[in-house]
């Protein structure tokens, strides 16, 4: 399996087009360096590496969560860079970000944990509890959660769920937000193999079924090829992989 670093020029729409990127923490040692590629819509490509490769620090920088040091990104046709607070917490809005550790509020019911997806599009209490949010909010929310297979857990707490079912009810909260595009950051490291299967699967179903874009990192290589159209591969801090999975081996 190997590639050369580049993005063939395509008529089709690009949804992340990242040119040049660095990224330094202390100044010296670059995490990213030179970091160069393009999504286009409706892609699915996994992002692999080592630990340390910089494969979070890179989602993060795409959307400004970390500060880049260089280059330039634009993200759903918005240049990132430039961008002043309102306008780029209205472009994040339109991103779903799963993260590896859920990052749900455990004291709270799973629906109320996928109302709070609709706290891009409206915010204060009525986007925070079940109880307190409009009719069509909740349906909306219990949409989601029907989706990956949870509306009959709705009203449970999330500190008594599993954690595949946790993450499920992470990425109901993604879909809760109507994004363009998703951003995933190992969403299933955390689970064990058999549960990480399903949940992973599950999830890129329903991105394809939605007509998604999205960009997730990944250690397990099995898992990028088989849910992914493109694989990047990130290795000192550059992009030394650019392949379509399709074909590909797992004996890299």
């Amino acid at each position: 399996m190997a590639g050369e670093p580049a993005v063939a020029e395509s008529p089709c729409a690009v949804d992340l087009s990242v040119r040049g990127l660095r990224k330094s923490f202390d100044g010296r040692l670059a995490v990213l360096d030179s970091i160069d590629f393009a999504i286009r819509t409706g892609e699915a490509v996994a992002l692999i590496g080592a630990n340390g490769t910089g494969k979070s620090t890179l989602l993060r920088c795409c959307l400004r969560l970390v500060e880049p040091c260089g280059g330039n990104i634009v993200l759903l046709d918005q240049p990132v860079n430039g961008l002043t607070t309102t306008p780029l917490r209205r472009l994040r809005a339109r991103v779903g970000f799963v993260f590896q550790r859920h990052n749900l509020v455990p004291r709270l019911s799973a629906l109320s944990n996928v109302i709070h997806g609709a706290q891009s599009r409206s915010r204060g209490p009525r986007s925070w509890l079940h109880g307190l949010a409009p009719r069509a909010v909740r349906e909306e929310a219990m949409t989601c959660l029907d989706q990956v297979g949870l509306a009959d857990l709705a009203t449970r707490r999330v500190d008594q769920l599993s954690g595949g079912q946790s993450q499920r009810v992470a990425i109901a909260r993604a879909l809760m937000q109507r994004p363009r595009m998703v951003f995933a950051d190992e969403p299933v490291a955390s689970l064990d193999p058999r549960v990480g299967e399903e949940v992973m699967a599950l999830f890129v179903d329903l991105i394809r079924r939605e007509g998604l874009t999205l960009l997730y990192t990944s250690h397990n290589l099995d898992h990028a090829l088989r849910f992914s159209d493109r694989v990047l591969g990130l290795r000192g801090g550059r992009v030394m992989l650019d392949v379509v999975s399709a074909g590909q081996q797992t004996t890299v």
